[in-house]
């Protein structure tokens, strides 16, 4: 049981978004969208659902809704998100960062970035989704990932994903990933990658 001294370690922002989160998908099954977009796995603790309507004619998104599993934080997250993206055209909707998200919503604790990661990730699916339901393949963006460390086949989301799990020095992201501890060859390429994403994320 809370109590009154109890301490929200959030912004009011994220407390509002968190415990009155706007645009969640009630019934998938009645929901007809335009464009459907999964990321994450639920036994990891994190999953992410998002779906979008589109006007068509204007390339705009009139609707977007969501359900996930997972903290606080990818709530708040996701029931911003939902709502900065309605009105946006597809185009500006897919460059949405986390960055963008955790500004609107006045800042989330570093641990808890990575959370805001799971709704950008699923919007652009959905995105994606909707430019393959309509044949528009030219306009599909797929994430490919990119190889870092040749030895430990460490790639360039690895580097990410262990940037927004806390990894801040070399030595960090060699203790997450093992990146650089055979031949230590992609030592450069590996800083210049996690630098790019703690300037992209933080």
């Amino acid at each position: 049981m809370m109590t009154d001294d109890f301490n929200w370690v959030y912004t009011e922002r994220v407390k509002e978004h968190f415990t009155n989160p706007l645009n969640i998908l009630e019934d998938i099954d009645s929901y007809k969208e335009d464009g459907k977009g999964m990321v994450g796995n639920v036994k990891c603790g994190d999953q992410m659902l998002m779906v979008i309507k589109v006007d068509s004619e204007k390339g705009v998104v009139t609707d977007c809704k969501w359900k996930t599993y997972g903290c606080a934080s990818a709530i708040a997250s996701t029931s911003m998100l939902s709502k900065m993206v309605k009105g946006m055209t597809l185009e500006d909707a897919y460059k949405i960062t986390p960055k963008d998200i955790t500004k609107e919503l006045g800042g989330l604790p570093e641990h808890k970035v990575h959370c805001s990661v799971l709704g950008d990730k699923a919007l652009r699916a959905a995105i994606n989704d909707y430019y393959k339901r309509n044949n528009m393949q030219n306009k599909v963006i797929e994430e490919k990932a990119k190889i870092i460390c040749q030895c430990m086949s460490v790639t360039d989301l690895d580097i990410e994903h262990a940037v927004l799990e806390g990894a801040k020095t070399y030595y960090e992201l060699q203790e997450m990933t093992k990146i650089g501890t055979v031949c230590g060859q992609c030592k450069t390429s590996a800083i210049d990658t996690m630098e790019m994403y703690k300037k992209k994320h933080f």
